[in-house]
C-alpha cells in the first residue's frame, strides 16, 4: 500500500504535463485560425476594387430648318435616379442648308454629313462605336415640308437612314419631332446645364439641389419659336401643360411652339407684307434693311414657303425677281413688324400671348438662346441687360448705313447683317407684346449661347430623356482573392478551428472524468 501511495503523485504530474501540451497547441491553433479567418474576411470585404463601367456615347443630329448640327454626348454607364449625367464632348456644324431644302434631291441630303461624321469617329473609341446610338431629330423646317409634301419629307429621312446603315454606329431613328417636344427638350437642356437638376455634394455624389428654382427657356429657330417654363397655374387649354420626370423628380411645364414664327419664316412673311401693288411695281422699300442696301429675291424665295403661301400675289411666278431697297428707319420697322402678330385675338385676356394662344404669366428667370442670343450678340449684348439698353442698341444699329456694318459686327455675313435690325424689332414684339415681359421682368432674361462647353440646344435634353430608356450597367467588383479560393480558404480555417475546439472540449471532458476518478480513488484510500 505504501508503494502505491508514493508513486501516484509522480504519475499525476506526468499526466498533467502530457495533457497540457496538446491543449496549449490546440488553443494556439484555434486562435491563429480565428485570426486568419477574420483577416481574410476583412481583406476580401474592405480591400475590393470597384471598377465602374466605362463611358457611354450618344450622337444627336439636330436637323434644323437652316442647318444641321451634330453633337456627341458622353455619360457614365451608371446613372443617377435612372437618368444619365450627360456632357457634350464634340460639336460639328454641317456645311450647307437644312435637310428640308433637299426635297427635290433627297438622296443628296446625307452627303453633307460626311465631313462631320469623319470627325465624330475620331472622338469615340473604335471599340465603343458599335454600341453608340445615333438619333436624328428634325424640327420646324421638316415639319413644314411634311405638311407641304409628305412624300418628299419621308424620302429625305429614308435617304438619311440608308446612309447610316454604312456607318459603324448603332443608328436608332430619324424622326420629325413636334414643336412641343422641341420646347420641352430645350427647357431640360437649359436647366440641366445651369445645375437646376443635379449638383455635386461634399461627398462628390450627385444630389438634387435643395430649394433651387428652374429656369424658363426661350428658343428662336429659323421656322419656329418655343417658350417653356414651370407653371404653377393650369388654364383651360391643358394641351400646353406637360409633366416631365428627371432624376426622380416630376415637373409641370407650360410649353408652346409657334410654327412660322421662327426668324427666317417671320422675315419672309414680313417681306411679303411689304409688297403692296405687285402688278405695277417690282421694287419695294424695306425700313428694316440698312440704308444704301439693295437686294433681290425670286418670288419662290419669298412666297415658296407654306408660311407665306396665303400671301402670294394673283400672278405668282416663282422665277420673277423682286427688289428691296433699305431705308434704315427703326421706328417704321418696329411699327410694321408688329403686324406679323395677331394680338387682338387675345381680346385683352392676360393669360394669352398672341394668336389667341393661352399662356400663364411669365415668372422667374429665363434663358434665351439660338436666334435670341445671336441677335443680341450682334449688338455686343449678352447675359442680362435692361430693355432700355436693348432698345437703345437696336435704334443705334438700325440707323446705320450698309457700309458701316462691317465695322460694327465682329463677324460680317451679308445674309445675317441685313436681317439683324428686323430680328431685333421682331424679338421686342415677341417678348414684350407677346409673352408679356415688362421693363421689370426683362432683366430676368439671360441671353446665352452655351454654359461651360455645352451648347444650349434641344438636342442635349433629347439625349437626357433617351438615357431614361438606356439600361444602366452595374459596376464590376474586383476582389483581392478569387471567390473559389476565398471560400476554400475560409472553409479550411473554419474546419481547423472547429477541430481544435472539438479537441479542447474532449480534453476538458477527459480532464473532468480523470478528476472524478482520482477523487473516488482518494476516498477509497482514506477508507482503507
Amino acid at each position: 500500500m505504501f508503494t502505491v501511495l508514493t508513486r501516484q503523485p509522480c504519475e499525476q504530474a506526468g499526466l498533467k504535463v502530457l495533457s497540457r501540451t496538446p491543449a496549449i497547441i490546440a488553443l494556439v491553433v484555434l486562435f491563429l485560425s480565428i485570426v486568419v479567418f477574420m483577416a481574410i474576411t476583412l481583406i476580401q470585404t474592405h480591400q475590393k476594387e470597384v471598377l465602374f463601367p466605362g463611358p457611354k456615347y450618344g450622337i444627336v443630329l439636330d436637323a434644323g430648318s437652316s442647318r444641321t448640327t451634330i453633337y456627341v454626348y458622353q455619360w457614365p454607364a451608371e446613372k443617377a435616379n435612372n437618368t444619365g449625367v450627360v456632357s457634350q464632348t464634340f460639336k460639328c456644324n454641317v456645311k450647307g442648308s437644312g435637310i428640308s431644302n433637299y426635297a427635290e434631291n433627297p438622296q443628296d441630303a446625307p452627303k453633307a454629313f460626311e465631313d462631320c461624321m469623319q470627325k465624330v469617329k475620331g472622338h469615340i473609341p473604335v471599340h465603343l462605336q458599335g454600341s453608340t446610338c445615333v438619333y436624328l431629330g428634325a424640327t420646324a423646317g421638316m415639319r413644314l415640308l411634311r405638311l407641304q409634301n409628305e412624300t418628299a419629307a419621308n424620302e429625305v429621312l429614308e435617304s438619311i437612314e440608308n446612309y447610316f446603315e454604312s456607318q459603324p454606329f448603332d443608328f436608332r431613328d430619324a424622326q420629325i419631332i413636334s414643336g412641343q417636344e422641341e420646347g420641352i427638350y430645350g427647357w431640360i437642356t437649359a436647366n440641366y446645364l445651369m445645375g437646376n437638376f443635379l449638383e455635386k455634394s461634399l461627398w462628390h455624389m450627385w444630389v438634387h439641389p435643395s430649394g433651387k428654382e428652374t429656369t424658363g427657356a426661350l428658343d428662336l429657330g429659323g421656322a419656329s419659336t418655343q417658350i417653356s417654363f414651370a407653371a404653377e397655374e393650369v388654364g383651360l387649354n391643358t394641351s400646353d401643360i406637360m409633366k416631365v420626370t428627371l432624376y426622380g423628380y416630376e415637373y409641370t411645364l407650360y410649353t408652346h411652339s409657334f410654327q412660322c414664327y421662327g426668324q427666317n419664316e417671320a422675315e419672309k412673311r414680313f417681306l411679303a407684307t411689304l409688297i403692296q401693288d405687285y402688278t405695277t411695281e417690282t421694287t419695294f422699300t424695306n425700313p428694316c434693311y440698312p440704308q444704301n442696301y439693295t437686294t433681290t429675291f425670286t418670288e419662290a424665295q419669298v412666297f415658296g414657303s407654306l408660311c407665306t403661301e396665303d400671301l402670294r400675289p394673283e400672278r405668282y411666278n416663282p422665277n420673277n425677281i423682286i427688289t428691296f431697297e433699305g431705308t434704315g428707319d427703326p421706328s417704321l420697322c418696329r411699327e410694321k413688324v408688329a403686324f406679323l402678330f395677331n394680338f387682338s385675338a387675345c381680346r385683352d385676356h392676360e393669360a394669352c400671348s398672341f394668336d389667341g394662344v393661352y399662356q400663364p404669366r411669365v415668372k422667374g428667370s429665363f434663358v434665351a438662346f439660338a436666334g435670341f442670343y445671336y441677335t443680341a450678340n450682334a449688338f455686343n449684348l449678352s447675359g442680362s441687360f435692361s430693355l432700355h439698353t436693348f432698345n437703345l442698341s437696336t435704334w443705334n444699329f438700325c440707323s446705320k448705313n450698309w457700309n458701316q456694318l462691317p465695322l460694327l459686327l465682329p463677324r460680317f455675313d451679308e445674309q445675317y447683317a441685313r436681317s439683324y435690325c428686323f430680328s431685333a424689332h421682331y424679338i421686342y414684339h415677341l417678348l414684350v407684346s407677346g409673352y408679356k415681359f415688362t421693363e421689370e421682368s426683362w432683366p430676368q432674361i439671360h441671353f446665352k449661347k452655351e454654359v461651360g462647353n455645352s451648347s444650349i440646344a434641344w438636342s442635349l435634353g433629347y439625349m437626357l430623356s433617351l438615357t431614361n430608356q438606356i439600361p444602366a450597367e452595374s459596376p464590376l467588383i474586383r476582389l483581392p482573392i478569387e471567390p473559389s479560393a476565398f471560400v476554400g480558404t475560409l472553409a479550411f480555417f473554419a474546419a481547423v478551428a472547429l477541430l481544435c475546439l472539438t479537441y479542447l472540449v474532449y480534453l476538458c471532458v477527459l480532464s473532468r472524468n480523470q478528476r472524478r476518478s482520482q477523487h473516488a480513488l482518494d476516498n477509497m484510500v482514506d477508507s482503507e
